[in-house]
C-alpha cells in the first residue's frame, strides 16, 4: 500500500471527529481535501473504513482494525522524530500537550510564559478528559498531559507540580454564603449539582461525602464546569469544584465558596507521560518549566482565594 503519513494522519483525526468537517477544521483543511484523502486511504486498502449513516461517519469493523495500525505507525515516527531532536539536541519542534478541563482556566496563561522563554517550540493543545487523555498518551498522539488524578491502571510518569484544592460553590445570596463556617451535616440537605462519574471532581466529592457519612440529593449531573458554575449562580444547587475554576467569578461576587467543615479538599495537580517512552527536546523543556514554575505560577493567579 502506498499510504502516506500525512494520509494517516487525516483519517485519525476523521475517526476522532466522526466529521470530515470538524477534522477539515482540526488539520486546517478543506472538507473536499480531506474527503479526497479517505477516498485515497480506502481505495489502497481495497475496504470501506468508514459507515456513513445519515451525516456521521463511523468506523467499519475495517476501518477500527486499520485505526488501531494507524496509530501505531503515526506514534513510531513522532519517536523517530524525537530521537533525531535528541542527537542534534536542538531544543525545537513540536510539543503535543493535553489537558483536562480544570486546567484550561490556568495552563494557557502559564503557556505564554513558557513560549516567551521557549520561542522555537510549537505547543497543540488537546483537551479531554482523564480517559481520553491517557488513550492518546498511549498511542503516542500526546506527550505529556497535565490532570489532577493520575491513572493507576497503565504504567507511567506522574509528577505533582502544584496543590489543587476543590470548594464547596454556592450562589452568592446562599445562606452559607454568610455563615463563619458550615459543618459537613448541614450539606446532606442541599441538591448538589455534579460532574460526570469518572471525572476527578466527581471522585473527590464522593470521598468526602462518604469520610462524612452524607448522602445528599444529586439533583443535575453536568460533563462541564461552566455549565455547573452557572447552575449554581443561578441558585439550583451547590457543587464542589476546583477552586482553580472560579477566579473569576468569585473576584467579582458572582459565587460563593464558604468556609466549610473539612474544604478545601487539598489534592495536587501531576504532570504525566508515558512510562519507558523517551521525551523529545520540547517536551522536556516543557517539563522542567512546568515542575519549576507552576507553583508559583498557580499561587500568583490564586493565591489569594486561599
Amino acid at each position: 500500500m502506498n499510504i502516506t503519513f500525512r494520509q494517516l494522519r487525516v483519517f485519525t483525526e476523521v475517526a476522532r471527529q466522526g466529521s470530515v468537517q470538524r477534522a477539515a477544521e482540526a488539520l486546517h483543511l478543506s472538507a473536499p481535501a480531506v474527503s479526497m484523502q479517505i477516498r485515497e486511504i480506502e481505495s489502497q486498502v481495497g475496504l470501506m473504513l468508514f459507515d456513513r449513516p445519515g451525516r456521521r461517519l463511523e468506523l467499519s469493523g475495517a476501518g477500527e482494525y486499520f485505526l488501531v495500525y494507524a496509530r501505531r505507525l503515526l506514534a513510531t515516527l513522532k519517536e523517530a522524530e524525537d530521537a533525531m531532536a535528541r542527537l542534534t539536541r536542538v531544543e525545537s519542534g513540536v510539543l503535543t500537550l493535553g489537558m483536562v478541563s480544570s486546567a484550561k482556566y490556568f495552563l494557557p496563561g502559564f503557556l505564554a510564559r513558557f513560549h516567551a522563554e521557549h520561542p522555537s517550540i510549537e505547543v497543540r493543545l488537546k483537551l479531554g478528559n482523564r480517559e481520553q487523555l491517557v488513550a492518546l498518551m498511549q498511542s503516542g498522539e500526546v506527550d505529556l498531559a497535565v490532570m489532577g488524578r493520575p491513572p493507576r491502571d497503565w504504567p507511567n510518569r506522574a509528577e505533582p507540580f502544584a496543590l489543587h484544592p476543590h470548594v464547596l460553590v454556592t450562589a452568592p445570596d446562599h445562606a452559607f454564603a454568610r455563615a463563619e463556617s458550615v459543618p459537613a451535616q448541614a450539606l446532606a440537605r442541599e441538591p448538589f449539582i455534579v460532574r460526570e462519574p469518572g471525572s476527578g471532581t466527581r471522585t473527590a466529592l464522593e470521598a468526602y461525602l462518604a469520610q462524612h457519612h452524607l448522602q445528599p440529593t444529586f439533583l443535575m449531573e453536568m460533563d462541564s464546569t461552566e455549565a455547573i458554575k452557572q447552575a449554581v449562580m443561578a441558585g439550583l444547587g451547590v457543587s464542589l469544584v476546583s477552586q482553580h475554576t472560579i477566579g473569576l467569578e468569585w473576584r467579582h461576587g458572582l459565587i460563593a465558596a464558604p468556609a466549610v467543615e473539612g474544604l478545601p479538599l487539598m489534592r495536587r495537580w501531576h504532570l504525566v507521560n508515558a512510562a519507558g517512552r523517551l521525551l523529545s527536546p520540547a517536551a522536556e523543556a516543557f517539563r522542567y518549566f512546568l515542575l519549576e514554575q507552576g507553583e508559583a505560577h498557580l499561587a500568583g493567579m490564586f493565591g489569594q482565594m486561599g
